[in-house]
């Protein structure tokens, strides 16, 4: 087994979540799908509700902030008289919706939406979380070592809560000092990380950052992959330009990494094979 050593001013892990602590097919082809498949029947379901209804409000102002994009899909203002056919505006944020998602965009708009449809599901029973077997027992070793682990996504801090507090292993919410989404900044700019390390109250070198970086999640507009660097190293480059130290976790359906990348980054292919120096 490979062994990497943990850097010994590294008191928080920093975790990832798609692709490092669970499954990208999880993700991919259980989440996401469960959105396209629901959300015209959430909307309606939940449309005179005021969440709802700020949800509708932000991915209406997401909508003009991309108003001069190809393909942009409007979401018009209500009236405000009434007047206004609830399933004409429900099926531009329908419309909007799917627009997003096939570019894979990382709004906080898109993302909120997505969070309070998995929320229901969760609750409802009709999901469960997936975590890759080695990460449960893992980070209860390294918080016995007196590690704080904090989880960075791109996914809502919400979304990230509903998938450790309903996941196959149980709740497991205790196991996480704190979260970040990116209301902080998005993954491919250095000074989230540097935002990151000031709320938790430390200095970017004493964290560690695992994640499979095999896609960057691009700042607005966020469309395509139009970064003149390769999506991990957009990523990854940025944590370590803030002096944050990185691992790459390798894990099963996770896309590949260039040469360059296997040599530059250190890899692990379980959370297992972590060594933290004052463990013994």
């Amino acid at each position: 087994m490979v062994v990497l050593s943990v850097p010994a001013e590294v008191t928080v892990i920093l975790l990832d979540i798609e692709g490092t602590t669970t499954p990208i097919a999880f993700v991919k082809d259980i989440l996401f799908p469960y959105v396209k498949e629901n959300v015209e029947e959430y909307l309606q379901a939940h449309w005179e509700e005021e969440e709802c209804q700020q949800d509708v409000r932000l991915l209406r102002k997401q909508a003009e902030e991309d108003s001069h994009l190809d393909g942009a899909v409007p979401i018009p203002a209500a009236s405000g008289n009434g007047a206004d056919d609830p399933q004409w505006m429900i099926q531009a944020v329908v419309d909007n919706v799917y627009w997003q998602m096939s570019l894979d965009r990382k709004t906080t708009a898109l993302k909120q939406l997505q969070g309070h449809m998995w929320r229901a599901a969760f609750k409802a029973g009709h999901m469960k979380a997936e975590f890759f077997e080695d990460v449960v027992p893992a980070v209860r070793k390294w918080r016995e070592a007196g590690m704080k682990v904090y989880v960075y996504s791109s996914g809502s801090v919400e979304a990230q809560k509903l998938l450790f507090g309903h996941s196959t292993e149980g709740d497991i919410l205790e196991l996480v000092d704190g979260h970040f989404d990116t209301k902080i900044g998005h993954k491919v700019e250095s000074e989230s990380y540097q935002k990151i390390a000031s709320s938790i109250g430390c200095s970017t070198n004493n964290i560690l950052f695992l994640t499979d970086v095999s896609r960057g999640d691009l700042p607005n507009p966020g469309i395509g992959r139009t970064s003149p660097m390769s999506p991990a190293l957009a990523e990854a480059s940025a944590a370590e330009e803030a002096g944050v130290h990185v691992a790459v976790v390798v894990r099963p359906g996770n896309a590949g990494l260039t040469d360059d990348e296997k040599t530059h980054f250190s890899l692990i292919t379980s959370f297992s094979e972590l060594y933290l120096p004052s463990s013994t």
